[in-house]
């Protein structure tokens, strides 16, 4: 259980933030893992110890996050807002991971790679940063998968999931989460909006990706759904009319030249 948060008082930052206390857990990293996968080999000789490389396959949820159109925003707003928003993003993410229990696993620059041996952990971390930054106006596109990977060199994954969760994030629609899961475990406060088929290069259509969205923007989007559905109609009702007066039109410009045709075919009469 956390102890109460302590203030950490910093005059020039104006109002304190609270300041959680620390929480001390024994290690379940990497090099744990690597001991308890493989007991029998940790202390025997040099001589008895197989030779060739050893990898360790876990069960992990990879998520990646991207800062949509950080370019463009870089070309708005100048380099040194550019700088201030990726900061925020960093700070923002580094600090929701760690008390979501989700580790940064790289930064990528304007995104950042994410591992979790929670599905649940990993896809409200990745609807947190959607809900925080939506807030802001700058809108966050996150990909979540799930599956084994090979653990390479302590502390790098190698697999299908990885793969797949970066190439989600790069087809998901800015301020949506697509996601690939086993079992769809959310939190009451995130909301699948639907499921779709994404077409991957080098893989092919990927079906039953789900569509995860903070319940409060999936209402939002439901709005501008429907908005958008009403304009459409709209559209297609005006396509409608000015189809129907073209046909009118050209039909009666085909009648004229059918005129025109046979008053041209008459024989001319003698003066």
């Amino acid at each position: 259980m956390l102890d109460e948060p302590f203030v950490n008082p910093d005059p020039a930052q104006g109002e304190a933030e609270p300041v959680l206390a620390p929480l001390v857990a024994p290690d379940t990293g990497p090099a744990r893992e690597w001991a308890e996968a493989s007991p029998p080999l940790v202390t025997v000789h040099p001589d008895e110890l197989p030779e060739g490389d050893s990898h360790l396959s876990v069960t992990r949820t990879f998520c990646f996050a991207d800062l949509c159109g950080f370019t463009g925003y870089t070309r708005a707003h100048g380099p040194h807002e550019a700088v201030a928003m990726l900061g925020e993003f960093r700070r923002i993410t580094r600090s929701v991971a760690a008390k979501r229990g989700v580790r940064v696993a790289k930064w990528l620059g304007d995104g950042a790679m994410l591992v979790s041996t929670s599905a649940a952990a990993a896809l409200s971390l990745g609807a947190h940063l959607i809900h925080h930054f939506a807030s802001r106006g700058v809108q966050i596109r996150v990909g979540a998968a799930t599956g084994e990977a090979l653990l390479f060199e302590g502390d790098d994954y190698v697999g299908e999931p990885v793969n797949l969760a970066a190439k989600l994030c790069a087809a998901a629609p800015p301020g949506e989460m697509y996601t690939v899961t086993d079992a769809l475990d959310m939190p009451d406060w995130v909301t699948c909006i639907g499921d779709v088929t994404v077409q991957i290069r080098g893989v092919g259509p990927i079906s039953g990706v789900h569509r995860l969205l903070p319940l409060g923007l999936a209402a939002e989007h439901g709005g501008d759904v429907s908005r958008l559905s009403s304009d459409i109609d709209a559209l297609t009702n005006e396509l409608d009319q000015l189809s129907s007066e073209l046909g009118s039109e050209l039909n009666q410009l085909s009648s004229e030249l059918d005129e025109l045709g046979t008053a041209g075919n008459e024989p001319m009469s003698d003066g």
